[in-house]
């Protein structure tokens, strides 16, 4: 996600960049070529409403950074929740002596994706709760 977040910047800044240079080709051309013709009104209308796109542009990218840092932050959030989710799993089934049981294929399939979706996930503990795998109490405390 954040390469693409990346690609959308980097989009971003060549499109502000070629609004720039459109801006001031423009303008140059207005000099040149209509120095006192009734056409110049346009042109500087034109050249206003360019600058307020660009205004709103801007402020979408600023609003694009926000939204792209609390994404950011809400996925570690809920990494950390979920991590901690599966450590409390984990400790509850070592007191209480149980086992794990074995996933079906709809449990397994979204293990799959979760885990696609969210690599910042500690492994290990999904890797021993969610594979499939029938592992004791006995092993959690091993740490196997």
């Amino acid at each position: 996600m954040e390469a693409e977040v990346d690609k959308l910047e980097l989009m971003f800044q060549k499109a502000d960049s070629d609004l720039d240079y459109l801006q001031y080709r423009l303008e140059y051309e207005v000099k040149i070529n209509h120095p006192h013709s009734a056409g110049e009104k346009n042109a500087v209308a034109i050249l206003k409403e360019l600058s307020a796109i660009k205004s709103r542009y801007q402020a979408l990218c600023a609003r694009f950074k926000t939204v792209s840092v609390e994404q950011k932050e809400t996925k570690s959030c809920i990494c950390a929740i979920l991590n901690k989710t599966m450590t409390m799993l984990q400790e509850l089934q070592k007191q209480t002596n149980l086992e794990l049981t074995l996933l079906t294929e709809e449990e397994k399939a979204v293990t799959e994706r979760l885990k696609s979706h969210v690599p910042d996930v500690e492994n290990g503990i999904l890797q021993r709760n969610f594979d499939g795998e029938k592992i004791s109490s006995k092993e959690i405390q091993r740490g196997v």
